[in-house]
């Protein structure tokens, strides 16, 4: 006779006095849920919020995001997420969330939305224009430093490396030296 665990509890009686004691002896049932992330694509991502840097796990379907999660194998956070980052979903799904730009114009009291183009063209033309007033090819002792001094960067923690490296690119390309970053702040 093959005696488990469970046939010695039922043959020696121990099965009644735990049995009385409300634990159960009977194999444990799982039932299949079907999830709503079952057929949505992954994406990888880092949460947009501070400098740490944590992993996200973002699900959509048809363009939509439906659900957010922390990577349980990202080195940093390993799947945890404060409430912020945990409620990123809120941001991306909210209806009062702007999708356009808005402009106010110098001494208007109301915003207007424009269009991206605009908006874009708008925000080149200030940058050049601040550029070519302030930018020194020459020291005051002659010596060359191509430097434009009336424009200042303060960077976001929410952008990852490689976005990093080509945003310091282009600052340096300008001719900025008054570079600084929100995680040294």
């Amino acid at each position: 006779m093959d005696v488990s665990r469970r046939n010695f509890l039922k043959v020696t009686g121990g099965g009644l006095l735990l049995s009385t004691l409300g634990i159960n002896l009977q194999p444990a049932r799982s039932y299949a849920h079907s999830l709503p992330i079952r057929y949505a694509k992954e994406t990888l991502t880092i949460c947009p919020y501070c400098a740490v840097g944590c992993g996200m796990i973002v699900h959509s379907r048809n363009g939509k995001v439906i659900n957010t999660e922390g990577d349980p194998d990202h080195p940093i956070n390993e799947g945890t997420l404060c409430s912020k980052g945990a409620a990123v979903y809120q941001l991306i799904n909210n209806p009062t969330r702007l999708t356009k730009p808005r402009y106010r114009a110098a001494g208007a009291s109301d915003w207007k939305e424009v269009e991206w183009d605009w908006a874009l063209d708008e925000i080149a033309k200030k940058i050049k224009g601040s550029r070519d007033r302030t930018f020194t090819v020459k020291n005051e002792k002659g010596q060359v430093v191509n430097r434009c001094d009336g424009i200042a960067s303060v960077g976001s923690a929410a952008l990852d490396n490689e976005e990093c490296y080509i945003y310091q690119k282009w600052l340096r390309s300008l001719g900025l030296v008054y570079i600084e970053h929100q995680a040294r702040i």
